[in-house]
C-alpha cells in the first residue's frame, strides 16, 4: 500500500488513553483504513488508531483538532479517567534511511498502514502500561478496604494480561510479517518487554500482599471470636456460681 504522508514528512503522534473500554462498534459507519488496530482517517492527513481498551494514537492531529476529536468520540468511551496518560514522539518519512527511533522520532521508509498500526501498537501499550504500574504501586488498604483493593488488583492484572495482550505482538504482524523489525525496534524503544516485567512483579508483589493481609484478618477474626467464647465461659460460670452461692441459700 502507498505511504499516507510523503517522503520527507514529519507528522505528530500522541497516544492518550481515555478511559476503561472504547466501543469501537460505534464507529461501524465510518471509513477504515485497517482492522486490528481499527485504523481511521481523522481529518485531511490526519489518521487515528483506536483500541478496546481505552487508548488512542493520533497522527498528524493537532492541539485543537484532538480536542474536538477526542469530544465526539466521548460518547463512546466508558468510565473515562480524569487524568489521562499520554505518550508523545514525531514520525519521519525518509525513503533512504534506516527504519529506527533517533532524536525522540520514529523514522520509517513510508508510513504505510502496516506501519502505523505497528506504531500505534507499541505507543498504546505504552500508555497503558504507564497507567497500570500507577495502579500497581499504591499502598496497602486498611481491612475494610480490602476487598476493593483485591478487585481492583484483579482488574488490572485482567486488563493488561487479557485486554491490552501487553506479551502480544500486533494482529497485522501475523498477516504481514514484514514490519516485525520495526515492532521490535519500538518495543525497544519503548522497553515495553521491561516494563511488563515490572508490572508483572508489582503485581506478584501485591498478590502476596493481599494474601498476607487476608490471612492476618481471618486470624484476628478467629482471636477476636475466641475471646468471645471466653467471654461467654466466663459469664456462664458467674451465672453458675451466682446460682450456687447466692439463689441456693
Amino acid at each position: 500500500m502507498a505511504s499516507l504522508y510523503p517522503p520527507g514528512s514529519v507528522v505528530s503522534v500522541r497516544a492518550l488513553l481515555l478511559g476503561e473500554r472504547i466501543d469501537l462498534k460505534g464507529l461501524e459507519s465510518t471509513q477504515r483504513l485497517a482492522t486490528n488496530p481499527l485504523l481511521i482517517p481523522a481529518g485531511e492527513g490526519q489518521h487515528a488508531a483506536l483500541f478496546r481498551y481505552g487508548a488512542v494514537v493520533l497522527f498528524g492531529v493537532n492541539p485543537l483538532q484532538e480536542v474536538t476529536f477526542v469530544d465526539q468520540l466521548a460518547r463512546l468511551v466508558g468510565q473515562p479517567y480524569g487524568k489521562r496518560e499520554t505518550e508523545e514522539t514525531r514520525l519521519r518519512v525518509d525513503p533512504a534511511g534506516e527504519e529506527r527511533v533517533e532524536g525522540g522520532e520514529i523514522l520509517l521508509h513510508e508510513a504505510t498502514v502496516e506501519s502505523l498500526q505497528v506504531t500505534a501498537d507499541v505507543l498504546a501499550k505504552s500508555v497503558a502500561f504507564a497507567l497500570g504500574l500507577k495502579k500497581g504501586g499504591r499502598t496497602a488498604p486498611r481491612d475494610r478496604d480490602l476487598l476493593r483493593y483485591i478487585g481492583d488488583t484483579l482488574l488490572t492484572q485482567h486488563k493488561m494480561v487479557g485486554r491490552v495482550e501487553v506479551g502480544e505482538k500486533p494482529d497485522v504482524l501475523w498477516d504481514l510479517p514484514g514490519p516485525n523489525r520495526l515492532f521490535s525496534r519500538l518495543a525497544d524503544e519503548y522497553e515495553l518487554q521491561e516494563r511488563k516485567l515490572a508490572l508483572d512483579r508489582k503485581l506478584d508483589l501485591i498478590s502476596h500482599t493481599v494474601e498476607t493481609l487476608v490471612d492476618l484478618l481471618q486470624n484476628k477474626r478467629a482471636l477476636r471470636v475466641e475471646w468471645y467464647i471466653v467471654i461467654l465461659i466466663v459469664i456462664e460460670i458467674f451465672l453458675t456460681l451466682y446460682q450456687l452461692f447466692v439463689v441456693g441459700r
